[in-house]
């Protein structure tokens, strides 16, 4: 397999700075990608671009809020300057809010929409006049296991992710004759920023994140670049014939209804 499996290739990622999207935009650097980054975290956008750009990969930061038609044209319209084309959309960008239903203002639940489903149909708005001009293009987005089940005090983050994965269908449907490929990546339990402002509305973070990995089987949190390599797979032609559909990634976590990992599995051995 070649180590570099997006040469010639330019991508695009919203919430690009941090967390899983910070890690795709490394892995598709390192892949031979040029990067364009979007997010509202400045300094953390700024940083990456230039540690990329220190490796040797060709990387641009744009801040932008994703939600927001305006910035998303501009993102993508700087990225397409600087690097001259689009091949590949990484819908990355998402915030969570933990809170019943009954509490929720209006503009927390337009705020979340907002970030983590409009921005999807704007990238997709700005980017597919690019994308078509290839024979072959790739969209992903980030859902969830939430993008399946129901989870606890997040009604309009579990909403979104439902959302997420039937948006991505229809994009697979759609847009199939132009030779682009969308499919959807979903996470499970995921050691990322957003995960620990998650578990911060908790009295014990650690207990209750200990809790929650004992529903998992192989009983660890992944990491951002666990989900990286996921997107990697469906941002180029190892993936060639899967289009439409979703790839969890979730170690386990929703394969059974009932599951309690009681000790130690491999999986939390230091390779």
């Amino acid at each position: 397999m070649s180590a570099r499996r997006l040469a010639g290739q330019v991508a695009w990622i919203s919430g690009g700075a941090s967390g899983m999207g910070e890690a795709v935009a490394e892995l598709f650097a390192a892949e031979g990608a040029c990067v364009g980054i979007a997010d509202v975290q400045r300094e953390r956008g700024e940083n990456l671009a230039a540690r990329l750009v220190a490796r040797g990969a060709e990387a641009l930061f744009v801040p932008a809020d994703v939600a927001r038609d305006a910035e998303v044209a501009m993102a993508i319209g700087a990225t397409v300057t600087r690097f001259g084309a689009l091949h590949t959309v990484v819908n990355c960008a998402g915030i969570v809010h933990v809170a019943p239903l009954d509490t929720y203002a209006e503009a927390d639940w337009d705020h979340l929409m907002g970030v983590n489903l409009k921005s999807i149909y704007l990238a997709m708005r700005h980017a597919l006049p690019h994308l078509r001009r290839h024979r072959r293009s790739y969209v992903v987005n980030i859902g969830s296991v939430a993008s399946f089940v129901g989870q606890r005090a997040t009604p309009a983050y579990t909403a979104s992710k439902h959302a997420v994965l039937g948006l991505t269908r229809s994009i697979a449907l759609d847009h199939a004759a132009d030779g682009l490929r969308c499919n959807c990546v979903c996470p499970g339990i995921t050691d990322t920023p957003m995960l620990r402002y998650h578990l911060s509305s908790s009295p014990d973070p650690e207990a209750t994140l200990a809790a929650r990995l004992r529903r998992v089987p192989t009983g660890v949190a992944l990491v951002p670049a666990d989900v990286a390599r996921a997107v990697l797979y469906l941002s180029c032609e190892d993936s060639a014939g899967i289009t439409g559909t979703s790839l969890v990634v979730d170690g386990g976590y929703i394969t059974a209804a009932e599951w309690e990992t009681t000790g130690p599995t491999r999986f939390a051995e230091v390779p």
